[in-house]
């Protein structure tokens, strides 16, 4: 039986944690000519980290990185 691909686009857009966890990078830019360039410093610091991904789109998204 051949093996299962990964989806290419989500294994580029989601990190794994060492517990098991999905990262995601928060939406919008950060540099120009993003809108956020403009705004406080403190929004485009906020804008480069990355979020736990919601509990809603685990199951989804461990199917397409084909996680057990």
């Amino acid at each position: 039986m051949p093996k299962q691909k990964t989806r290419s686009s989500a294994k580029k857009r989601f990190k794994v944690t060492a517990t098991g966890k999905i990262m995601r990078s928060r939406r919008h830019r950060t540099t120009p000519p993003g809108h956020l360039v403009k705004s406080s410093p403190g929004k485009r610091k906020r804008g480069r980290k990355s979020v736990l991904l919601a509990p809603s789109n685990e199951k989804a998204l461990k199917q397409m990185l084909r996680m057990k």
